[in-house]
Order: C-alpha cells, then structure tokens, then sequence
C-alpha cells in the first residue's frame, strides 16, 4: 500500500507511531541476535543462561506496563510522555550490551532495556486506540505490528552486512544501534501529537487493579493468552539451535531478519481480516499454527527444513499479531484502555520467565527437540481453550 492511501485509511499520529516501531526495531534487532552467540562464545553460557535473561527482563518489563497504562489513565489519557521516557531508556540502555563481561552483568543491562519496554508499551497501544476509528482498529494495530517487525528485518541486515564486509566485532556491532535509536526517539517526541480530551470530560480519580474488575470474556481472554505464553519462549531458541546445527553469525542474522520479514508481510493483512471477520477466527488460525510449527521444529534436523519451518512461524505469527492486541481494545473502555492494555501486557509477560527457564531446562537435559515438542503441546491446550472456554456463548463473528 502507497503512502497516500496508508495516509487516508490512517491517522497521521498512527503512521507515526509505526515509524518510531520500525527505528526502535532496527536499533533493538542489530543486538538481540547477537545474545545467544554472545552467551555462547565470550561469555561462555547456555541455554539456561539464556532462558533466564530474556524471561527476567520480560518480566521486569511486564509489571512496568501494568503500571504505565494504569498511570496513563490516571492522568487523563495523556500518554506521549511515557512512551517518549520508555524508547529513551532502552535506547540509552541496549548499547551498554557492548561492553558487559558475564552473564549476570548482562542480564542487568538486558533488564534495563526492557524496562524502556515496560514504561512505554501499554500507553503507546493505548494512544494508537485513542487516536483510530474503531472500524480500523485491527489494521491500525497490523500496521504497528508490521512496521515494528519491518525494522526487525532491516537492523539483523545490517548487523549481518557490517559483520560480514567490514569484519568489525560483535561489540561494535551493539554499539552501532544507539544510531537508529536515536531517530526513534527524535520521531516520538517531535511527530505524535495526543488527541485532546473534550472540555467535559473527567479523569477517573481511581482505577482499580483488581483483575476481578475486568469483564469475564477478558478475564478468561487474559488467563488463556497467559498458558500460550508458555509456549511462546523466546525466538532467540531458534536463532541458538540454528547455531547448534551449524549455521554461522551471519546466517542466524539473516534467519532472523527473514523471520521478521514472514511477520510483517502479513501483519496488515491478518488486521484488516480481524476488522472483517473478527478477532476469534484470526487468533485462532494463528495460535494453531504456531502449536504446529513448533511440533514441526522439534523434528528439524537440517538446516533448510528449519529455514522453511522458520518461515511458515513468522508468517502465520504476524498473521495474528494485530487481532491479539485489537482483541483487548473491544474489551474495554476508552478511560481504562491504558490499564486494560497494562494488563495484556503483564499476562504475556509473568509467563516468560517460567517459559524460558522450562524451555531451556528440558533443552538442556533432554534435548532442543524435546523443547519444542513441549510447547507445542502447550500451545494446542491453549489454543483449545480459546475456541471453547475464553468466549463461550458468543457466536465467532462478535468476537
């Protein structure tokens, strides 16, 4: 789709928005890439080591986000401030991962970055809301999804042709990020202008956290998504087994970049469907297959098998990026969107460090096959449960 038209089905502040998704990507894909080899070359860990950095940092990240859409509600739904101080953080925080010397040291860096996350994410999902008609809602968030696994494409690109033609270390590599983070931050503070409220209307004085508060769909919606969870350990396996069968540093960049290359072209498209048909059918196609694709990498052996399998992951994974996030939007009202969205993001967070701690224990002591077979079963039990329990009594088409 042209600019012009992109221009015309969404607002200025959402384009923009997808902008400062693309830069933050670029700057945070030249790095996380790098973790697993990193880990398993200078700083010599495994995949426990790697399970507990990334599920630590994602939930640190998560319980910032709980409170940064509470806080955005409260003071009147005025969000830009938050996100600008969230992409600030992580993009002062993520090149620091040059110089870490252990392990633990980089799990502190790790942690601070997605802490960024955690402040900004749920008020910056929230003013995308606030600011796109309701019949676009699954595009506008299939827009963001794919500009967001856009930039993933183009910085594990760059990471791989600077680490190819120019022969420089990884540690420069990181160092380089802090480039596109840059224009990230620059973008948010100077392009995105927050709708006013109207005159009249009131600030909630006291938004409850109690998830007993929220609707029964959403509750269930949250418990559910929470289970898949588990089964959605880190990408970065991927990347550490694709490694493990023998592909190089430049290779498992471009595995990377063509992952998040599968997601973003069908990040628009599974939106505007969810906009049609519904959230439920869109969701539901995308969580079976990811249960498959996972039960099809606990089989890969080689590496073509698992380029294509990798493949099919991203594409079915952006497919229903867009419908997860719309989903939480239909569930609830403009004065709580930012705490509903806080919530979205604390129940897919407080999954992650048992799921990469249990993912890279079975690794560890049976076996990466073994891994992935693991979450595929999890991820076939959710995905069950959303098509009988989370919206029983609402016919597909409302849901």
């Amino acid at each position: 789709m042209t600019l012009a038209p992109m221009r015309q089905a969404l607002p200025l502040t959402v384009l923009v928005l997808g902008l400062v998704s693309f830069f933050n990507d670029l700057a945070s894909e030249m790095v996380v890439p790098l973790i697993p080899v990193l880990l398993a070359t200078i700083l010599a860990a495994g995949p426990v080591a790697l399970g507990l950095v990334e599920g630590v940092a994602d939930t640190v990240a998560s319980f910032l986000k709980l409170w940064s859409g509470r806080h955005s509600d409260l003071i009147g739904g005025r969000r830009k401030g938050l996100a600008v101080i969230g992409y600030t953080v992580s993009n002062l925080a993520r090149p620091l991962i040059a110089v870490v010397g252990s392990w633990p040291a980089l799990l502190l860096v790790r942690s601070i970055d997605r802490m960024g996350k955690g402040i900004r994410t749920a008020p910056r999902d929230a003013l995308l809301a606030d600011s796109t008609p309701p019949e676009r809602i699954g595009f506008a968030f299939g827009y963001q999804r794919a500009m967001d696994n856009g930039g993933a494409v183009l910085g594990a690109l760059v990471a791989a042709a600077v680490l190819h033609f120019s022969g420089i270390p990884l540690e420069e590599v990181i160092l380089l990020s802090a480039i596109p983070g840059a224009v990230a931050i620059l973008l948010i503070g100077g392009g995105v202008r927050e709708l006013r409220r109207p005159p009249n209307h009131r600030t909630p004085t006291r938004i409850s956290l109690n998830p007993r508060h929220l609707s029964l769909h959403i509750r269930r919606y949250l418990l559910t998504l929470s289970l898949f969870t588990l089964a959605r350990a880190t990408e970065t396996f991927i990347l550490l087994r694709a490694y493990q069968l023998g592909m190089d540093v430049v290779q498992v960049l471009l595995l990377w970049a063509s992952i998040h290359a599968a997601k973003s072209s069908t990040g628009m498209g599974g939106g505007r469907l969810a906009d049609k048909l519904g959230r439920r059918p869109v969701l539901f196609i995308g969580w079976s297959a990811y249960g498959c694709n996972y039960a099809l990498f606990a089989m890969v052996e080689s590496l073509p098998l698992l380029w294509a399998v990798a493949l099919s992951y991203g594409l079915f994974f952006g497919f229903s990026e867009g419908a997860e996030r719309a989903q939480i939007n239909d569930l609830t009202t403009a004065d709580e969107r930012g705490t509903a969205f806080g919530w979205y993001n604390l129940a897919t967070g407080i999954s992650a460090i048992p799921a990469g701690l249990l993912f890279g224990w079975v690794w560890e002591e049976v076996g990466a096959p073994y891994a992935f077979g693991f979450s595929a079963c999890i991820a076939i039990v959710a995905t069950t449960l959303l098509a009988t329990w989370v919206y029983r009594g609402t016919p597909w088409r409302q849901s």
